[in-house]
């Protein structure tokens, strides 16, 4: 049996000859453990590819999700659009009711110059119902060279009534004389009803006092007796 001394000198021997063999073969191992220049190609390529995918998913998410500040453009323009079109239809009404006004107040000055003489017309009315009743009362067989004083009298009263109706027709006044004419309540005040042979019902028989229209509206109906039927 070997002593202990022998031993220890045997694995001294060994440990020695392994260091050895580690030192020759170290350049080697490090030569085949260095990355060569196309394995460093490869992972930088590789790198590369997953640095665009990261950027290609960001812009696709960034497509999907518009940014805040764009909703915020959109829904300020939809506000505007609203606000527009409510303006618009604002300055339509005021336009509309612009127009209305502008036609009620023109119709007004317009019925204001044709009316405007009405109370006037009315005084003269009675101007006009005094001459026709002056001319009425001068019996007619007075009226010779005999008396020359009333047939001039009477004949100036006739061309100042003649002139007056002249004055009104000119000015829109026109007289109502419906003897036989269809009764109508718009022109016509019925005095009475009384039955008359020859007449048809509903017809004027007689004028008590003429009535006058100015510009188409009745001014003055005419006092007026109607036929009855039987």
């Amino acid at each position: 049996m070997p002593s202990t001394c022998t031993v220890l000198a045997r694995v001294a021997v060994m440990a020695a000859r392994c260091v050895s063999l580690v030192r020759r073969n170290l350049p080697a191992l490090a030569l085949s453990l260095r990355p060569t220049p196309r394995l460093l190609c490869t992972a930088t390529k590789q790198k590369n590819n997953g640095q665009n995918l990261e950027e290609d998913v960001g812009h696709s998410e960034q497509k999907t999700d518009p940014p805040s500040s764009e909703k915020t453009l959109l829904e300020e323009k939809v506000k505007l659009e609203e606000q527009l079109k409510e303006a618009t239809e604002k300055y339509k009404r005021a336009l509309a009711d612009t127009e209305n006004l502008r036609q009620r107040t023109q119709k007004l000055v317009e019925e204001a110059k044709l009316y405007g003489i009405q109370a006037f017309c009315k005084d003269l009315l009675e101007v006009a119902d005094i001459l026709e009743k002056a001319t009425q009362s001068v019996p007619k067989e007075e009226i010779s060279e005999d008396n020359p004083h009333l047939k001039n009298l009477y004949e100036g009263l006739v061309m100042t009534e003649l002139q007056i109706q002249k004055v009104f027709t000119k000015h829109g006044l026109l007289r109502l004389d419906p003897v036989g004419a269809k009764f109508d309540p718009y022109e016509h005040e019925a005095l009475f009803h009384a039955p008359a042979e020859g007449q048809e019902p509903g017809t004027v028989a007689l004028v008590n006092k003429v009535g006058y229209k100015l510009h188409g509206r009745t001014l003055r109906p005419a006092l007026v007796g109607v036929v009855k039927g039987t």
